[in-house]
């Protein structure tokens, strides 16, 4: 029976070179199958056992294909190592932002394990329908002072809910902790509601932080796909994350009170506030409007690093 099947999958198989480890796209019930057409009567269970025995195994698909990085990848990293070493030296803010994961608000499933006496029992399925809200979690991370802002909406993730909680963090947290700070650093994913294609952001900035705080704000972008080295994915957002594992997140206020709640060894501490009002989709911005700006794109990768100065 082991040869009938060898020869079944002889154009069918596959296999890692190093391990000698060996894997088919024919399932276990189309192998029992073809052999029963042969007259060989045998069960998919027993046709799985002989496949291991061959080296087979059940295998799944592995994100090890890279599309390759772009060739000024590096470059961009060596460069936001630079603008942060300059800030810091100088004393002025340097903070991280991006949008967390959206969350269904209810007596919904929160992955993650927590003590208790018996489980807390959820809704069997996660419909849309059945939620409270759909919270839209905007973060800013101060890296300087190790300090996490939350702000916390249920209407859609845009440019204008983006500078609306920029402007709300520094002129709540910010300005009173950097009293003499005359610029501010932001660095920030490529894509989303603060990507460096996005116009609408870049004209919200103009107007929300540097003319009516009058703050020079410049911006370094992320590359694509490397979003995990932005501060606040691996320093607030994980850890937001850790703290209400395991716990339905029933309530906005419930949320907020999780967030707040966040503290590391290492000494952070958040603030979670929500964010009322409704931020509309489709906002267009023209090229005169973005010619007003006061936008300086640097030398180095200009579509990614730019410095905004106040209009007089």
């Amino acid at each position: 029976m082991i040869q009938e099947i060898e020869k079944l999958l002889e154009h069918d198989r596959a296999g890692c070179p190093q391990t000698g480890l060996q894997w088919t796209r024919r399932t276990t019930g189309k192998i029992a199958a073809e052999l029963g057409k042969i007259g060989i009567l045998v069960s998919a269970n027993t046709v799985g056992r002989l496949l291991e025995g061959l080296g087979f195994a059940l295998r799944v698909n592995h994100k090890k294909l890279s599309r390759g990085s772009a060739p000024d990848r590096d470059e961009q990293f060596r460069y936001l190592a630079e603008l942060r070493e300059r800030f810091k030296r100088d004393g002025q803010p340097i903070i991280s932002i991006d949008t967390k994961k959206k969350e269904l608000i209810g007596n919904f499933k929160n992955p993650g394990r927590v003590w208790g006496r018996s489980p807390h029992k959820v809704n069997d399925h996660d419909f849309r329908s059945d939620a409270e809200a759909l919270a839209v979690p905007y973060g800013i991370y101060d890296v300087l002072a190790n300090r996490g802002s939350l702000y916390v909406g249920t209407s859609s993730d845009t440019p204008a809910f983006a500078c609306a909680n920029l402007e709300r963090w520094w002129r709540e947290e910010g300005e009173a902790r950097y009293p003499d700070a005359t610029e501010l650093l932001i660095l920030a994913d490529c894509g989303g509601s603060n990507g460096n294609r996005v116009r609408a952001f870049k004209y919200g900035l103009q107007r929300g932080l540097c003319d009516t705080h009058c703050l020079v704000v410049t911006m370094a972008h992320y590359p694509a796909g490397a979003s995990k080295w932005n501060p606040i994915e691996h320093r607030l957002f994980s850890e937001i994350s850790k703290n209400w594992a395991g716990r339905p997140l029933d309530s906005i206020k419930t949320l907020l009170a999780y967030a707040a709640s966040t503290r590391t060894e290492t000494g952070l501490e958040v603030t979670a506030q929500r964010v009322e009002g409704r931020f509309e989709t489709g906002e267009k911005i023209s090229k005169a409007q973005m010619k007003k700006l006061d936008l300086e794109p640097h030398q180095v990768q200009p579509n990614r690093n730019y410095t905004l100065y106040p209009r007089l």
